[in-house]
């Protein structure tokens, strides 16, 4: 046998095994409400080659690749426990298990790891709770993908209607062709049929009811049997609490703002101040996708090292606020060319810091300019730190907040010297630190982040949503504090 087919043979054993990883993760899904994930990247749904990806990417961020050989016997185990609803992270129960030194076996060790899921420990299961989506635009369409994919246990979230102004021509058709198709993000990850008749897109079995409106106060959500629901404007149109009040009609208990907030309107990031929503807050906002992308590292190393000050500019993507050829525009620049221009901008992500990390005593300015790609963008921090440093302690540091932290959700980590921004179209992350592109000089500090400004904004997005809705799972083995 030469060379090569030891090569061959031995990604034909990984694929048998990650085949069979398949059927595990899915029961453990629909039946226990427990979300297994690779370094917060979850398994749940992934094909073959999708998971033995996942382990070969872990080389990115820990060093070294994960095999499945690895993994697997932490994913038996689990279905040996009385799990409750939880994410599981088997790709850090492997890491962790592999420097532990106590002489435990697989299934003693992920017992204790995962202990708060099991027995008395366990959080009960609840019953899904309404979402509302009030627009279909990008951001929309993206949150509903996402609704969708988190309803496969039955549980969580459920997305029951739309809200939509009514188009000329079968309007339901084509927003449901625009669910179904993007030139972005791709095909969507199952069925999609219309029901004209009553009104409703079915996607995947869940019904979604298509409410035509013009005025948010003329709608009645419990005349569609909806209640308690969480209503998410992503319209932008209305920012302040007067004006996102309108929504709080019979059947809608809260509503969450994909947009910067203004007044008196919380701005939360997920991963940074989610804790400090108060329960009985019924409006509040998820602040930017920029603020999100620079909030968790600023944080990070404001924790580690201290920041005196900071600025951020934003190289983004151009948006639909953006003219596709010159036309007339209410701001100075935005009315040329997206398609053809590199256009300066304001960002109201550097005041919206303020907000979200009202702790934090240093001035951070910021400007953007938007440039003609369609999506990701990548966010340019330079900070002043309290103390000097080097590059290879900062990269240390947040190599490890990525995978051990409490905001290993938000911030990722890669050190291909080759990465550019159509790599990370689809990240769930809020930011995603480029190593190579890092660069620090004493207590001066560049950080180079990336962000899917669409998809990744919208897991934000619902993690607040998953947070003020109670139904937020634990994660094990529990980050580092």
């Amino acid at each position: 046998m030469t060379v090569n087919d030891d090569s061959f043979t031995n990604w034909m054993h990984r694929e048998e095994i990650a085949e069979s990883m398949i059927p595990i993760i899915g029961k453990l899904h629909r039946e226990q409400d427990v979300n297994v994930l690779l370094h917060s990247r979850s398994l749940v749904n992934k094909s073959v080659v999708s998971i033995l990806k996942t382990h070969r990417f872990a080389r990115q961020i820990a060093g070294e690749e994960l095999i499945v050989t690895e993994t697997m016997p932490f994913l038996r185990a689990l279905t040996t426990l009385d799990l409750g609803p939880s994410q599981i992270d088997i790709g850090m129960l492997a890491a962790t298990y592999r420097s532990d030194g106590r002489g435990l076996s697989v299934e003693e060790f992920t017992a204790e790891a995962v202990a708060g899921a099991t027995g008395e420990n366990k959080i009960e299961r609840r019953a899904s709770r309404d979402v509302v989506l009030y627009g279909f635009g990008r951001i929309g369409r993206l949150l509903a993908r996402l609704l969708i994919e988190k309803a496969g246990s039955g549980n969580g979230l459920r997305l029951r209607a739309i809200v939509v102004r009514k188009g000329s021509g079968q309007d339901i058709v084509k927003r449901a062709s625009l669910l179904r198709r993007d030139s972005i993000h791709g095909q969507f990850q199952g069925t999609i049929t219309v029901d004209e008749a009553n009104s409703k897109i079915i996607a995947n079995g869940n019904e979604i009811k298509v409410i035509y409106s013009d005025d948010p106060r003329e709608v009645d959500y419990t005349a569609y049997g909806i209640k308690d629901a969480i209503l998410i404007d992503n319209t932008g149109r209305w920012r302040d609490r007067e004006g996102l009040s309108k929504h709080l009609q019979p059947g809608i208990a809260k509503v969450v703002l994909t947009a910067p907030g203004k007044g008196d309107v919380p701005n939360i990031v997920h991963g940074v101040n989610h804790d400090t929503v108060k329960p009985d807050e019924r409006i509040l906002s998820c602040a930017s996708c920029t603020t999100n992308a620079i909030v968790p590292p600023l944080k990070a190393m404001a924790d580690e090292y201290g920041v005196l000050r900071g600025h951020v500019e934003t190289v983004h993507s151009y948006t639909n606020d953006q003219n596709l050829l010159d036309n007339y525009h209410g701001s100075d620049r935005r009315g040329r060319s997206a398609a053809l221009n590199m256009v300066i901008t304001e960002t109201g992500a550097a005041s919206a810091v303020a907000k979200a990390l009202p702790d934090l005593d240093a001035p951070i300015t910021g400007s953007s300019i938007r440039v003609p790609v369609p999506d990701v963008s990548i966010a340019i921090l330079s900070l002043r730190l309290e103390r000097e440093t080097t590059r290879e302690e900062v990269l240390d540091y947040l190599r490890n907040v990525s995978l051990a932290s409490p905001l290993k959700r938000q911030i990722d980590f890669i050190s291909a010297p080759d990465a550019v921004s159509s790599d990370f179209i689809g990240s769930r992350h809020a930011s995603i630190v480029d190593a190579g592109a890092t660069k620090v000089d004493g207590d001066n500090a560049i950080l180079y982040l990336w962000y899917d400004n669409e998809f990744g904004y919208s897991c934000q997005v619902i993690r607040v949503v998953q947070h003020v809705s109670g139904v937020e799972y634990p994660t094990y083995p529990a980050p580092a504090v």
